[in-house]
């Protein structure tokens, strides 16, 4: 049996992932009870966490803060961090600031074929926009999950998600809106040409 793997980001409306600065906060400050739950209940499902090592630093600095702002005292970011991770480095010692968390070296086209045939339980990353683009090239992602905030950050928008990537078709396998505004996007990725 092999464990699904999914892509999962949040996205502007022009494609990036974050933003610098501005007034935005959180969630490009649009997120609402709707989307919180969705959240809830994706992260409530048995899986294993997926992360590069600049992703896992994030995570562990805005856990580290704790601070309101960061979004991480929002119940789907705290069930995220108690589920068992893996980190793909070449440059993190263990142990790490994450309960269940293991650090693997080599490539993440490599770690993730292999926890693919491995993992008993479906396979989810949360941002990790490099290593996923790769996944994505080699075949390994499932699912691209992108959840669209109805804002565009042309100014401030940094971490396009998808710059460099190589040329996918889409199928949309399922939709749905929250919280009025929100777009939860699900696709199969299929490598173009």
């Amino acid at each position: 049996m092999t464990a699904s793997y999914t892509f999962d980001i949040f996205s502007s409306l022009d494609g990036f992932g974050s933003y610098d600065g501005g007034d935005w906060g959180g969630y490009w400050g649009k997120q609402g009870p709707e989307l919180l739950d969705r959240r809830l209940a994706l992260y409530s499902e048995e899986q294993r966490m997926i992360l590069g090592a600049n992703t896992y630093r994030l995570f562990a600095q805005m856990l580290a803060s704790s601070a309101e702002e960061s979004g991480m005292r929002d119940p789907w970011a705290t069930r995220m961090t108690s589920l068992p991770a893996t980190v793909v480095s070449t440059t993190l010692e263990g142990p790490l600031d994450w309960p269940d968390a293991t650090v693997v070296r080599g490539d993440a086209v490599d770690v993730v074929a292999r926890l693919k045939k491995e993992s008993e339980v479906p396979l989810r990353s949360h941002g990790s926009l490099s290593m996923n683009r790769a996944l994505m090239a080699a075949g390994l992602v499932d699912r691209v999950q992108v959840t669209l905030f109805p804002v565009i950050t042309g100014q401030t928008g940094v971490d396009p998600i998808f710059r460099g990537a190589a040329d996918f078709d889409l199928e949309l396998i399922e939709s749905r809106t929250l919280d009025g505004n929100i777009q939860e996007l699900i696709y199969r990725p299929t490598l173009h040409g």
